[in-house]
């Protein structure tokens, strides 16, 4: 193998830091939530991990529509609705 000249060092000065944004939040989604903070949370950049307890076609309607908008993504997984900024895919390629 030939030698080549690479500087870990002065990589990391390269990194572009301003694409990483956003938290991932944890909630529940039973109704009590104005539909509007789950929006905007992202809207933020935010991933949202929300256990579900209730009818989930009922409890994510007020909010779905507006996140598939801006381009986001919603994936029901178990008990749990997955809700994903725009730029930030779920991947399913695990679940078999």
């Amino acid at each position: 193998m030939g030698d080549f000249d690479l500087d870990l060092r002065g990589a990391e000065d390269q990194l572009d830091e301003e694409g990483i944004q956003g938290d991932v939040v944890l909630g529940v989604l039973d109704g009590e939530t104005d539909p509007d903070v789950w929006v905007s949370n992202v809207e933020s950049g935010n991933v949202l991990v929300l256990a579900i307890q209730g009818d989930l076609n009922e409890l994510a309607s007020d909010f779905a529509r507006e996140v598939k908008d801006i381009d986001g993504s919603l994936m029901h997984f178990r008990k749990f609705l997955v809700v994903s900024p725009p730029g930030v895919d779920i991947d399913t390629d695990r679940l078999g």
